[in-house]
């Protein structure tokens, strides 16, 4: 341990007695893919990703209840999904109608009426699925 390191205080910081590092044996592919989500493709990729897909699986964990998908097999896990996706897009909109036409009473009627038509199937259709998706009007 040398005391008098000139950069001990930039490297160490000032509570640190030794600094441990490790190198792994797959450096370069790390160092590869640092540098290929960090290139101008790799930033504009990320931003697109975080503004498309990671919103609706946020929603769909968080607030519609798809923490675990209780299905057996790729094929059940993918109907699973699938439902959920139709879920979340019937439910966006559904409240895309509802802020177009709140001032014919006759169209609200129908609206009403296909919503929970709606909802009524979308349930029976997530029941198979077992997800823990349950829309209620």
């Amino acid at each position: 341990m040398c005391i008098d390191c000139p950069i001990r205080t930039a490297c160490l910081g000032k509570s640190a007695q030794e600094k441990k590092f490790t190198v792994t044996y797959y450096r370069e592919e790390y160092e590869r893919n640092i540098a290929r989500v960090e290139s101008n493709q790799g930033r504009y990729m990320k931003g697109k990703r975080q503004s498309t897909v990671e919103p609706v699986f946020g929603t769909l964990t968080q607030f519609m209840g798809l923490n675990k998908v209780n299905t057996i097999g790729i094929k059940q896990a993918n109907k699973c999904m699938q439902l959920s996706a139709i879920a979340y897009n019937l439910k966006k909109y559904m409240k895309f109608i509802e802020k177009r036409t709140k001032s014919d009473a006759r169209v609200l009627a129908l609206y009403f009426s296909l919503k929970n038509t709606l909802y009524k199937a979308i349930n029976t259709l997530l029941r198979p699925c077992k997800s823990t998706i349950i829309l209620t009007v």
